[in-house]
């Protein structure tokens, strides 16, 4: 049973991370990618904000992919930005941007770039600063939430 106060009427719980942060280098996760494909052709990377969403194709293979890319294309069954998927699965951004990249382009996510001319609501923006506030360092630490 999980003890400590119920959420607000009308908030969304805090995300609960996924586990402890992996001790795996990050650009042995990417195979010394600093960009996906996509990203690397265009020039152009992926916003923090970017949503995430999985695809049928990537539900229907996600007992075929290992590690780092089922438990991306798990987590977003749901929409979410690419900096709740980095907290959440406590991933380097970068990571999360290479991998989601590489994702797009199997079919197994589809990916929505929000569009720069609009401006976002409060909500949003406190939905990415929260989640960017709860990836913690190197050593496992979360920073300071002012």
């Amino acid at each position: 049973m999980a003890s400590g106060p119920a959420p607000a009427p009308g908030s969304d719980p805090a995300p609960v991370p996924v586990g402890p942060a992996s001790a795996v280098r990050p650009f042995l996760v990417t195979a010394g990618r600093v960009a996906g494909s996509g990203e690397a052709e265009s020039g152009r990377t992926m916003p923090v904000e970017t949503q995430l969403v999985t695809t049928v194709a990537g539900l229907d293979g996600l007992d075929r992919l290992s590690f780092e890319r089922r438990d991306i294309v798990a987590a977003c069954r749901q929409p979410q930005s690419i900096a709740e998927i980095a907290a959440r699965l406590r991933l380097h951004l970068n990571v999360v941007r290479v991998l989601a990249e590489d994702l797009r382009r199997a079919g197994q996510l589809s990916v929505h770039v929000p569009d720069a001319g609009v401006t976002h609501g409060a909500s949003v923006l406190r939905r990415v600063i929260e989640g960017l506030r709860a990836i913690p360092d190197s050593r496992g630490i979360l920073r300071d939430t002012d």
